[in-house]
């Protein structure tokens, strides 16, 4: 089954929902946690001599981001910047998706209506995971050599991760 758009949870005026023990599981909120998609944070070569500091900050007051959105926008900059700066270049995933998004499943089709219940009951179940960014709040960061060349790297590769989010990112050089 396809997973529902991004504008069904990306509204973060909403209560977190995070809630997991992992000593005492009975004594949770949420009885189960979803999987992860994202599971790498670092990459590149982690040096100590990097001059310029590149943040993909938000703009939006609050937004959720799923966990599958930021790992697409994370293949395709660590994709950019490989091919551009082999071993030159230290990129990092800034964010951690800890709250979980719920869903009520609905039954289309023949006879839907004497399975399904409607909303009755509709609390939902947990089906995925998301992180929660604040304004100007980086979910990525990069850490390269000064330069006209690294630079142009950086913004093709934040660039095209912004294609594959929802909200509004910019870009900050430190």
């Amino acid at each position: 089954m396809a997973i529902r758009p991004a504008k069904c949870v990306r509204d973060g005026n909403k209560v977190a929902w995070t809630r997991h023990s992992k000593r005492k599981p009975r004594k949770s909120y949420i009885k189960t946690m979803p999987h992860k998609e994202l599971n790498q944070h670092r990459m590149g070569a982690d040096k100590d001599d990097y001059d310029a500091t590149y943040h993909l900050k938000l703009k939006d007051d609050i937004l959720i981001l799923r966990d599958n959105a930021i790992e697409a926008a994370r293949q395709s900059a660590n994709k950019v910047l490989e091919a551009a700066m082999p071993g030159n270049y230290y990129f990092l995933v800034r964010v951690y998706p800890h709250h979980v998004i719920r869903e009520n499943k609905m039954v289309a089709g023949a006879g839907a209506d004497r399975i399904q219940k409607g909303m009755r009951r509709a609390f939902g179940k947990p089906m995925d995971r998301a992180a929660r960014l604040k304004k100007n709040q980086a979910l990525f960061s990069v850490y390269v050599y000064k330069g006209k060349e690294n630079e142009s790297a950086v913004k093709e590769a934040f660039r095209r991760a912004k294609m594959k989010l929802s909200g509004e990112f910019s870009v900050v050089e430190e």
